[in-house]
Parts: C-alpha cells; sequence; structure tokens
C-alpha cells in the first residue's frame, strides 16, 4: 500500500453509440443500440438512454428489442470508429509518455511524475470533448486494477479516484463483476457458493477458492481486492511516432508564434527520443485552421538523426515554406520513420560536426 504511481483509467462513453450520436443529431437523447436488428445479433455497445431500459452490451437483439421495443438499432460503423479512435490516441500519445491501449476506446496512463492527477484527467476529458464531442469518464488510484474501477465509479462523464486510504471499505460492497478480470461464469459459480460481494470475497478461505478459479489466479484477485497490483504501464506495441500537438487559445495568423510552438516542441520531441536511445528521419508539421481545414506538411533526410542543429534547419526550411491562408486554430509537430541509437549510421556532416 505504499506505492507512489499515479495511474490514470480513461473509458469514452458508450464510445460507438455516442459516434453515432455525434454523426446523427436524430439519434440524441434517444434510446440507441448498436449492432444491427437482426435477430441474431447481438448489442456491441448502446447510449445511457438505452441502458435505462437494462440493455447491456453482448445481450442478444432479440432480448433487448423486448426491454425496449422503441429504440432505434443500427448497424456499427467499424471505419469511422477506428478513425476517431486514431485520432484521440495520435493526441494522448503525443501528451503522455507512458500509454497503454487496451481497447479502441481506453487506455491507461501513468502519470506519476505530474502533480496533480486530477488537472490531468480535466485536461484530457476537456482535450477528448473540445477534439470530438465525445464525454470521457476517468479513475484515478495508484494501481491498475482500482484505476479502471475507479473509471466505471462515476460514468458517464466523471472523475473518480481510489486512494490507499480507501481499502478495503470502499470495496467491500461491490458485487464481485465488478472485479476487471472475473468473467460472468466465474461469477455465477462462485454465486453458487454464497459469493456474491467483494466483502464474501474477503472472508472466504483462499485454499478453497483455489479450487475454484486455480491459485494462481485466485492469487492474482486476492490480491487486487486488497489493493495490490504491481502491473506496469505498457506502451502498447513499438512506438512508430512521437510528436506533439495544441489548440491555441485563439486563432492566430502570427507565423512568429507559431513557429515558436513548432520549435519548442522540436526541441522536447527531440530530448524524448534521445532519451529512448531513437532517432527520427521524418519530421511532419500539422496545421488546422479556424474553420477545421487540416493540412500536413512532412519532409524526410536521406538518414537518421536526433542532432538538434540539423532537425532545427530541417523545421525551419519547412516552415519558411509554409503559406498560411487563413488563421490557425491548432499547431502541431511529430517525428517518426524512427530507429534505435544502436544502429546509427553517421552521415559525413555529423562526422564534421562532431571534430
Amino acid at each position: 500500500m505504499n506505492d507512489t504511481r499515479k495511474i490514470i483509467h480513461f473509458d469514452i462513453d458508450a464510445f460507438f453509440a455516442s459516434v453515432e450520436q455525434l454523426d446523427h443529431p436524430e439519434y440524441r437523447g434517444k434510446p440507441l443500440i448498436v449492432g444491427g436488428d437482426s435477430d441474431r445479433s447481438v448489442v456491441s455497445t448502446c447510449s445511457y438512454e438505452a441502458r435505462a431500459f437494462g440493455v447491456k452490451s453482448a445481450m442478444s437483439i432479440v432480448v433487448a428489442k423486448k426491454l425496449c421495443p422503441n429504440g432505434i438499432y443500427v448497424f456499427g460503423n467499424m471505419s469511422r470508429y477506428a478513425e476517431i479512435s486514431h485520432q484521440i490516441f495520435e493526441w494522448i500519445e503525443s501528451e503522455f509518455e507512458i500509454v497503454q491501449r487496451v481497447s479502441i476506446d481506453e487506455a491507461y496512463i501513468d502519470v506519476s511524475d505530474y502533480d496533480s492527477p486530477w488537472e490531468i484527467a480535466s485536461y484530457i476529458k476537456n482535450g477528448i470533448f473540445q477534439m470530438t464531442g465525445l464525454t470521457v469518464s476517468v479513475g484515478i488510484s495508484y494501481n491498475k486494477f482500482l484505476a479502471k474501477l475507479s473509471s466505471d465509479w462515476k460514468k458517464p462523464n466523471g472523475i473518480f479516484e481510489i486512494t490507499p486510504q480507501d481499502i478495503p471499505n470502499i470495496l467491500l460492497p461491490l458485487p464481485i463483476i465488478k472485479i476487471h478480470g472475473l468473467g460472468k461464469k466465474t461469477c455465477e459459480k462462485l454465486n453458487r457458493i454464497g459469493i456474491f460481494t467483494i466483502e464474501d470475497l474477503y472472508q472466504y478461505p483462499c485454499e478453497l477458492l483455489n479450487n475454484i478459479i486455480g491459485e494462481s489466479w485466485a492469487k492474482e484477485i486476492i490480491e487486487r481486492i486488497h489493493g495490490v497490483d504491481s502491473r506496469p504501464v505498457k506502451e502498447y506495441g513499438e512506438r512508430k511516432s512521437y510528436g506533439k500537438e495544441t489548440t491555441l487559445e485563439a486563432d492566430t495568423l502570427d507565423r512568429e508564434l507559431i513557429y515558436s510552438i513548432l520549435d519548442n516542441y522540436l526541441k522536447k520531441i527531440r530530448k524524448r527520443l534521445e532519451e529512448k536511445g531513437l532517432m527520427a528521419k521524418t519530421l511532419t508539421i500539422k496545421i488546422k485552421y479556424g474553420d477545421f481545414e487540416q493540412f500536413t506538411k512532412s519532409h524526410s533526410l536521406e538518414y537518421h538523426t536526433n542532432d538538434l542543429g540539423i532537425l532545427s534547419d530541417m523545421l525551419l526550411s519547412m516552415y519558411e515554406s509554409l503559406e498560411l491562408t487563413k488563421t490557425v486554430r491548432l499547431v502541431g509537430l511529430t517525428f517518426s520513420n524512427l530507429e534505435n541509437i544502436d544502429y546509427k549510421q553517421f552521415n559525413l556532416l555529423e562526422l564534421a560536426q562532431n571534430y
């Protein structure tokens, strides 16, 4: 319980249904079920208006229609959901160092190096809402299990934190289905022997629990409900790029201001790459105008580098060639085409600079 980590788990509220309501204003405020309308379909997700009728994810559409006969039933649009998810995670990964995606609409972020996780949680919620119009629920705690539990606490559009001082009392009344990792069938097994709440699980002998769900899994579950979870937040696969972007407080045509933002980002991203032992070959400037029209400009060197002078010259040359035709709303910079520094091939220019 002396864990000093600070971990955030965020979850986009009713993601598929919320995107549909975003794209189709006529669906807003109505019970919307995503998954199709045939009797063989299942519910992918549903709006909170539909959940009020008892409709749930993975439920048969037949059952859903009995519970909510006047609901709106639509097929999903996965390419659209993937587009929005990519936009969100591109921004999240440009802002935070350690991000672990766990699905198309949720992730963990290690914010141990930040002073106030509540400020970070608000920043994430506001950033995603401004970018997409979608609401997000955020959980804060000192480990992954409790952070995920927290994000579910004040859905939708809430922030909640579980601290070491809250353990175990805050967990005891919760039904065991709230324990991430315990599936429906396992919970039904435990219900049959009188275990319905986390408090019941606290009082049940671990040796007997081993016989039901296996020794290693029983040990892990018992540790989690006692507030122990040492799993790290792991980056999702190999990062292909590093970047930063910001929405300006006011739209501007001030070229000097825009360049100073890009130059500041270049120095910060280069430092991050250096710490990770990486070099880049490609820089991309991202500009979004006040009318939301967006464009990018990229340039690649013939070699990989993390030399600040070379990268700064490259950025300046790219920026001077830009024609900003309208006021700018958003500015971003990305380093891509990455290579590990262990494989560095020094070019003549860099060799000359080192002597």
